[in-house]
C-alpha cells in the first residue's frame, strides 16, 4: 500500500516536471526565436555600451551616408519560400570587389551601413546588404541565429555572382548573429569559390552555447533540461535544431581565411566564444581583441585600428 502510494506521488511528480518543462521550453522559444519585440532586452545590462557608441550608432554620420545612396533592392525567394530582401549598392568605379554584410540580432541591413561607408568611401568595394529572415523586410516568423541564413548568404552570394561576373572576389562582413552567420556558412561544400574572405565581430560558437550562457547569466537557470526541450519546439517550428546550429564545425573545415573581432568587456557574447572559434579554425586566421569594448562595439571605439587590421587582412586575400 505504502509502495502504491509513493509510486503514485513520484508519478505525478514527473508529470508536474515535465508539463513544467513543456511550458517552459515555449516560453524560450517565444521569448527568443519567435519573430516579435524582445523587450526583455530593453534594459538588459549586458548590451549597454559606451556614451560614445551610443551616439554613433544612433546619430552618427554614416546614417545619412546610408540615406543618401542610391542601393538598387532585389529580392530572392529563399529555400523555403520565404521572400527576402536586399540592397546592393555599385562602386564608384569598376571593380570585382564585393563585400556582403550580415546584420545583427533584431536588426537589419541598412544597419550595416555602420562599416559599409568604409569599404565603399575607402577601399573602393560594391556592397550588399540583406535582412535576414524574420527581419526588416524579409519575411519569416522566426530567427534563424545563423543556421538557415547561411544558405540564403549561399543563395545571395550566388545570385550575386551571377549579376556581376565569375570574377567577383567576394567578402563576408557579419556582426554578432551575422558573424554567426558567415562562419555557419564557412565551411559549406557548396560555398562558391568567389568567397575569398570572412570578417566575423562579436561571434558565437553555437546557438546552444549562448542560450545557455544567457539563461545561466539572466535567469539562474541550467541548460538542461529546458534548453533540450526548447530546441524541439525550434526544430519544430523553425526546422532547426540549437545544437546543429554551430559555427565550430563549420570553421574546423573551412579553408577561407577569417578575421576575428571581439571586444574584451563583451558580456552579451563572452570573448571566450570567439577564442574558442579562432583556436578551431582550420584556414589561415586572426584575431583581434579590442580592449573595453562590449558587445559589437569595437568599430566605434577603436575605429582606427580596425580599418588598419580590416585594411592589412583584406590585402592578403584580395586582389
Amino acid at each position: 500500500m505504502i509502495r502504491k502510494y509513493w509510486k503514485k506521488i513520484i508519478t505525478i511528480f514527473i508529470g508536474v516536471l515535465l508539463i513544467g518543462d513543456i511550458a517552459a521550453s515555449f516560453f524560450f522559444y517565444n521569448l527568443a526565436i519567435k519573430r516579435g519585440p524582445k523587450e526583455f532586452l530593453e534594459e538588459n545590462a549586458d548590451l549597454e555600451v559606451a556614451a560614445e557608441s551610443l551616439d554613433e550608432m544612433l546619430d552618427g554620420e554614416w546614417r545619412e551616408w546610408v540615406a543618401t545612396q542610391d542601393f538598387e533592392e532585389i529580392e530572392m525567394k529563399s529555400r523555403d519560400g520565404l521572400k527576402l530582401i536586399g540592397y546592393y549598392l555599385p562602386a564608384k568605379e569598376p571593380t570585382d570587389k564585393l563585400v556582403v554584410f550580415t546584420h545583427g540580432y533584431l536588426g537589419n541591413a541598412k544597419q550595416m551601413g555602420l562599416f559599409g561607408q568604409f569599404y565603399y568611401e575607402e577601399l573602393g568595394y560594391n556592397i550588399f546588404m540583406a535582412d535576414a529572415r524574420g527581419h526588416g523586410d524579409s519575411e519569416g516568423d522566426y530567427y534563424g541565429f545563423g543556421w538557415p541564413d547561411r544558405l540564403d548568404l549561399i543563395d545571395w552570394t550566388n545570385l550575386l555572382v551571377n549579376k556581376l561576373g565569375n570574377d567577383t572576389q567576394v567578402v563576408y562582413h557579419g556582426l554578432s548573429m551575422g558573424a554567426a552567420t558567415v562562419l555557419m556558412a564557412s565551411g559549406e561544400k557548396e560555398l562558391p569559390d568567389q568567397v575569398k574572405a570572412i570578417v566575423a565581430d562579436s561571434a558565437y560558437t553555437s546557438v546552444y552555447d549562448l542560450f545557455a550562457y544567457q539563461m545561466k547569466r539572466m535567469f539562474k537557470l541550467p541548460a538542461f533540461p529546458i534548453l533540450d526541450s526548447t530546441s524541439l519546439v525550434t526544430k519544430i517550428k523553425a526546422g532547426y535544431w540549437l545544437r546543429e546550429a554551430d559555427a565550430r564545425k563549420e570553421v574546423e573545415v573551412t579553408d577561407i581565411p577569417i578575421l576575428y573581432i571581439h571586444g574584451k568587456g563583451d558580456t552579451f557574447v563572452p570573448t571566450k566564444l570567439a577564442q574558442e572559434l579562432y583556436e578551431s579554425t582550420n584556414s589561415e586566421a586572426e584575431l583581434m581583441l579590442v580592449d573595453g569594448a562590449n558587445h559589437g562595439e569595437s568599430f566605434v571605439l577603436e575605429k582606427a585600428v580596425y580599418k588598419e587590421r580590416l585594411s592589412d587582412f583584406l590585402f592578403n586575400y584580395i586582389e
